[in-house]
């Protein structure tokens, strides 16, 4: 069998398989031999590049922890194993319940990424006892729903502050970035940081702030030079501004009260945020699964680690193919951006009128002519942790092998959004 080729069983057929830019031809060649066994649909996450993309994310911290995002690797096998690199150290959730799952399994130092309005969550936590994982607040009705919910507590919860980290111009008529924390100013956080350690059964943890329209947004989008130009202007003018508003937000909580932890920064801002000296950690978990989003930065080059195989099962006419399932589309804005891409074999492309389907995908292009019912087409996700979502199982492959196959969140009855 030459390199690149797989030979299939029963009437599949050998075919030529060629690089693409997302994977290089001898990657591609053993991800198939590793895989020979399995039938699509099925996900894999290439350990040897999960690997050596935590190594980079540390690299990239400059020494600075970097606190793991769950929510883009929702497999806790995968969990521990970026946990037991160097440079990475506790977890940054996304919803309570999660925070309370992992806390039960063993996992320490678990902070909620975005406020709660669950009061059976609230409950739990409260029965956990001191020392629990901390809540995000950025207002004061927050911590009215939490008394509300739990009545009277025994030891006092720990809550991390949120402020905003968009970008504002023209006075404020324009604004860039996630619509998240109304906290903006040293003033708004020092009021509410004075609100949080004024009740009782509250204490203050940290300081969290997400520059996503940096950290998300990549700066050399394909194809569109002018854009990219714009981008990163637009991002360095932010960088700029976000630094000194930081350091000057995290100065006033300290003269309230002491702080664990000042957190900041995503798979995309790692460099920059771990240049501010305000900041005491990182966030990150995007660049260990490696999707599509993050092929468009100037700055790191990560590794794809997570893929997903369907296969074909229809042949609707020349130079297209369909494969069944695939309708994985990531959250956000909807755009083309958002969907899956084919990369194996290469040169395929999604048909603009379906898109990734519910039940089908078609894909086309020359190559789809040299494959038959019962191949595979290889894809990536957009967005990292939502691929979980839809499968029960990741198997996991080092070299040219499976080497152990671990459930997701939803293989464990686990489906906290």
């Amino acid at each position: 069998m030459g390199k690149g080729e797989r030979q299939y069983s029963d009437s599949r057929s050998v075919m030529s398989r060629t690089p693409t830019p997302d994977l290089p031809a001898p990657r591609l060649a053993r991800l198939e031999r590793a895989c020979a066994g399995l039938e699509p649909p099925f996900a894999v996450v290439d350990l040897d590049a999960f690997d050596a993309n935590a190594a980079d994310l540390a690299r990239r911290a400059a020494g600075k922890p970097i606190r793991l995002a769950s929510k883009s690797v929702r497999a806790r096998a995968l969990i521990e194993r970026a946990l037991g690199h160097p440079g990475f150290a506790g977890i940054l959730a996304f919803t309570l319940s999660e925070a309370l799952w992992l806390d039960e399994q063993g996992v320490a130092d678990v902070v909620v990424a975005y406020p709660t309005a669950d009061r059976a969550a609230l409950r739990a936590l409260t029965a956990r006892g001191p020392g629990g994982p901390a809540v995000m607040v950025d207002e004061v009705a927050q911590l009215d729903l939490i008394d509300a919910a739990t009545g009277p507590r025994p030891h006092a919860i720990a809550v991390c502050l949120e402020v905003d980290c968009g970008f504002r111009a023209l006075g404020g008529r324009v604004r860039v970035g996630a619509k998240r924390s109304p906290v903006r100013t040293p003033g708004q956080a020092a009021a509410l940081a004075r609100a949080v350690t004024a009740r009782p059964g509250f204490e203050l943890a940290g300081v969290m702030g997400y520059e996503a329209h940096i950290a998300g947004v990549g700066d050399r989008p394909p194809g569109r030079p002018l854009l990219a130009a714009a981008v990163r202007l637009l991002q360095r003018a932010s960088a700029r501004e976000l630094a000194q508003r930081r350091a000057a937000v995290v100065a006033a909580v300290r003269e309230v009260a002491p702080l664990r932890f000042v957190n900041g920064g995503g798979t995309g801002s790692l460099e920059r945020t771990a240049a501010e000296p305000a900041v005491t950690e990182l966030a990150a978990g995007s660049g260990l699964f490696a999707p599509t989003l993050f092929d468009a930065y100037r700055a790191f080059t990560p590794i794809p680690a997570a893929l997903f195989a369907l296969p074909v099962v229809r042949r609707p006419g020349p130079g297209v193919v369909t494969t069944l399932g695939g309708g994985y589309v990531a959250s956000g804005a909807a755009g083309a951006d958002r969907l899956p891409r084919p990369v194996l074999p290469g040169g395929l492309r999604l048909d603009r009128q379906e898109g990734a389907g519910e039940v089908q995908t078609p894909v086309l292009g020359p190559s789809a002519d040299g494959l038959r019912i019962g191949d595979r087409v290889w894809f990536r996700h957009a967005k990292a942790g939502e691929l979980c979502e839809r499968f029960a199982v990741l198997h996991l492959v080092e070299g040219d092998r499976i080497v152990d196959t671990v459930p997701t969140y939803r293989g464990e009855g686990r489906t906290f959004l």
